[in-house]
Formats: C-alpha cells, sequence, structure tokens
C-alpha cells in the first residue's frame, strides 16, 4: 500500500469519522462529548461547560461514551482497578480498529503499549518501579538549583529587550526544555529541535484531528522517534551522570524479568521528555496570564513569598495543563448509580472534577490562597499519579516566582492564542511587555 494512501485510511479511522460526526454533534448540541471535541465556546470556557454537565449528574451518558465532572467519582474510577487506562483508537468501532492495526506506521506514540500512559500490571508495576529507582524525590529535588539557575540565564536574555516578547516562547517553553533536556542528557545543540518536535506532537493526545494536524503529528513523532533512537544509542555507549544515563544502566543490571526492551526504554524516554515539557510549558503560561489578570495576587506574593507553591497549586487546578482523562471499564461495574459494561469508556474532564464546587468553595474563583487548592486532580491518581509532579511544581513554582520578582511591572502587551489542542491546555503565544527589572530602576 502506497505510504500516503495507508495514512489517509488510518486518518479516515482514527480521527476523520469522529471529526465528522462530532462536527454534526456540535451543532445540533445533542452531544457533549462532540461539543467536548468541536465547540470552540467549551474550549473557550470549559468551566461553563462544565457546569451543564455537573447539572445533569455524577455520570452521564453521551453516544459512544460516558462522562464525569464530579470530583469524587472522576477520584473513585482514576484509583479503581475496576478501570484500565485507555490508548489510541481504543473506544473506535471494531472495523476502525481493525484498519488502525493494519495502517500503522510502528512508531511508538504517547498513548500507546508500551507507553506507561497506555499500559497496566504485570507491565505498569515493573516499568514504573524500575523508572521510580532513578527518579526518586531526592534527585528531583537536587534538580531544584538547576531550575533556578536555568530561570535565571532566559531572564538575563531578557534583561535587555525592549517592548513586547512573548512570554511562552522566550520563557515558558524555554524553562522546561532546558531542565527535562539535562535529566535526559540531551546536547544543547538539540534542545530547539527537541521543542520543535514538542510543537509538532502535541495534538497527538487528541482525537477528530483534521488531516493537516494528522500529518503535523506525524512528522513530529516520526523526527522525534528517529532523534531518540539514536540518542540513547549515544548514552548506551557513552552515559553520562544524568537521570537517563543511569535508567538505561538501571535496566541493563536489573533481573532479567525487570529489565526494560529497547522499545520500552525509547518509550519511558520518550514519555519522560515529552510529558516533562508539555504539562510544564502549560502550567508557566497560565499561570504567567492569570497572575498578570489578577495583579492583587501578585501584590499579595510580593509581600508574602510563602504563598507560592499554594499558588500554583491553584494555577493547576483552575487551569490543569491537561483537560482530560479515559478509563476503560475492565468489568461490568456500577459507579454513582449508573451501570457501566465492560469495554465502556469513561471521560473524566478533569477540568471539570478540578471545580466541583462540592470540594472547592466558589470553585471559578481564582484564589491563591485556597486551603484545599491541592485537591485538585491535574496530575491523575491511583497507580497512573504523574511521576513528574514534583518536578512540575518545583518548576511552576520557581519558574512563576523568578519571573515576577524580575518583572513586577510585568503587562499583557495583547490577548495572545490558546493552543489548538483539546486535552492539553496552553497558550501558544502569550505578548507581554516587561517593564524594567528592578536593579535598573534603581540605576
Amino acid at each position: 500500500m502506497a505510504v500516503d494512501l495507508q495514512h489517509r485510511i488510518r486518518w479516515v479511522a482514527l480521527h476523520g469519522v469522529i471529526r465528522a460526526l462530532s462536527r454534526v454533534g456540535a451543532r445540533r448540541n445533542v452531544d457533549p462529548q462532540a461539543r467536548l471535541m468541536s465547540d470552540p465556546v467549551v474550549r473557550a470556557d470549559p468551566g461553563a461547560f462544565a457546569d451543564e454537565i455537573r447539572d445533569r449528574g455524577p455520570v452521564i451518558r453521551c453516544r459512544a461514551v460516558l462522562m464525569t465532572v464530579d470530583h469524587q467519582v472522576a477520584s473513585e474510577v482514576l484509583r479503581s482497578e475496576d478501570f484500565r487506562v485507555s490508548s489510541l483508537g481504543a473506544g473506535l468501532p471494531a472495523p476502525l480498529r481493525w484498519v488502525n492495526r493494519k495502517t500503522h506506521p510502528g512508531l511508538l506514540h504517547p498513548i500507546e503499549p508500551p507507553s506507561l500512559l497506555s499500559i497496566e500490571p504485570p507491565d505498569h508495576t515493573r516499568l514504573r518501579k524500575l523508572v521510580s529507582s532513578v527518579f526518586t524525590s531526592r534527585a528531583v529535588a537536587a534538580l531544584r538549583d538547576g531550575v533556578q539557575q536555568t530561570a535565571d540565564q532566559l531572564l538575563d536574555e531578557l534583561d535587555g529587550e525592549s517592548g513586547t516578547v512573548d512570554a511562552v516562547s522566550r520563557y515558558c517553553s524555554q524553562l522546561p526544555v532546558a531542565v527535562i533536556s539535562d535529566i535526559l542528557g540531551v546536547p544543547e545543540r538539540d534542545r530547539q529541535q527537541i521543542l520543535r518536535f514538542g510543537e509538532l506532537a502535541a495534538p497527538s493526545l487528541d482525537i477528530g484531528l483534521s488531516w493537516p494536524q494528522y500529518l503535523q503529528v506525524h512528522h513530529g513523532i516520526a523526527g522525534f522517534n528517529s532523534w531518540l533512537a539514536n540518542h540513547l544509542d549515544r548514552l548506551a555507549r557513552d552515559p553520562g551522570d544524568d537521570l537517563m544515563s543511569q535508567l538505561i544502566m538501571a535496566s541493563r543490571d536489573a533481573a532479567e524479568g525487570a529489565r526494560l526492551s529497547q522499545r520500552e526504554l525509547q518509550a519511558t524516554a520518550g514519555l519522560v521528555l515529552a510529558a516533562g515539557f508539555e504539562t510544564t510549558v502549560n502550567l508557566l503560561g497560565n499561570g504567567i496570564r492569570m497572575l498578570l489578570d489578577h495583579p492583587e495576587h501578585l501584590q499579595t506574593l510580593a509581600a508574602n513569598p510563602d504563598l507560592w507553591p499554594n499558588a500554583v497549586e491553584e494555577i493547576l487546578r483552575l487551569e490543569s495543563p491537561v483537560q482530560l482523562s479515559a478509563r476503560i471499564a475492565a468489568k461490568d461495574v456500577e459507579v454513582a448509580g449508573t451501570g457501566i459494561k465492560r469495554g465502556e469508556i469513561v471521560v473524566i474532564f478533569l477540568a471539570g472534577a478540578n471545580r466541583d464546587p462540592k470540594v472547592f468553595d466558589d470553585p471559578h474563583r481564582f484564589d491563591i490562597e485556597r486551603a484545599n487548592a491541592g485537591k485538585h486532580l491535574s496530575f491523575s491518581a491511583g497507580r497512573h499519579f504523574c511521576l513528574g509532579a514534583a518536578l512540575a511544581r518545583a518548576e511552576g513554582e520557581v519558574g512563576l516566582r523568578t519571573f515576577f520578582e524580575r518583572y513586577p511591572g510585568a503587562r499583557l502587551a495583547g490577548a495572545g492564542s490558546r493552543r489548538d489542542t483539546r486535552v492539553l491546555r496552553g497558550w501558544s503565544t502569550l505578548p507581554v511587555t516587561l517593564g524594567k527589572a528592578p536593579a535598573a530602576l534603581g540605576s
């Protein structure tokens, strides 16, 4: 089969049919899942959409899936042994799943096995145990000084700028790509290439992509797969003191049943790199925008810097970098009085669960002093709780605090633009006038 035709058939099976149906459903306002996929109003204001869904009950049935915005239900499903993670195309009708398998290009994908996001025990236990042995809390804590140093260096480069800068391209994306590259031993010469791969592949978590989006994602994933295979080969031959070299060595030295295959190692490294970048760039961009929109909070933080960790939790709650997740019922089960059959998919709208008024008072209000802000589910829960949560929190706290301490007079210089993704929520551009740094003001 010609490559172009194979891709076209794969796109139709994975995205084209769903895209057409969702656009019809969204126009008719009859299916919440369709609206979540295709309605720009929902993307602009996910909180209002969540309130609509909430009024219909803790679990609602859509045409192809079930959906919840209930915090208790979301937490229960994410932690339950009765549900397993989904993977790309899992909810398709059987004929389309067959087409998907037959046209698969063989590339590693963040939501296909052997990615940690798409496997369950015993493989998940084996992979996570080995990764956790390297990415320990002590190792992550030791990275904090590096985060601070990188943030300072990036802002030093901005000190001479006058006029408007794009905070996303010049700071929010550069900080996490530098930090995660240090973890994975990525040479500095390759970092902008990795950034480009990440931008191309960002919509890979979505379904219902347009044909141009599908091609963009494919090129990004193919390029990243090729680069990563070569990079891991280099680290295996000449390991450094980075955490990925340690993981390669730990896998090599592990007992026979605990080792990672080359494909598992590459999938794990790819997930660490992609997830470590994508979530944090969104956290930083969302945080800068929210705080610039609420200068009173910046005044509070300047007077009480100890509030920065809680402010980051509130930003994660109100503008979750990952908006939704999904689980498949492993058996017939009942949740919140709703019967769910084996094989049915539950879409967990994290953006809604994080605004559940039963858990968070006045849930749409941005409150950096909210006592229970950390109860959000933005890092998932249960056995699939994000391995990089501690690092993301550290990058969010250090990155945002350092930015606003350096530029207390920063102001928005335009509306900016949102990323054209549904699972991930963040800014693709964020024009900011920095103002003068305190040292310059005193000169």
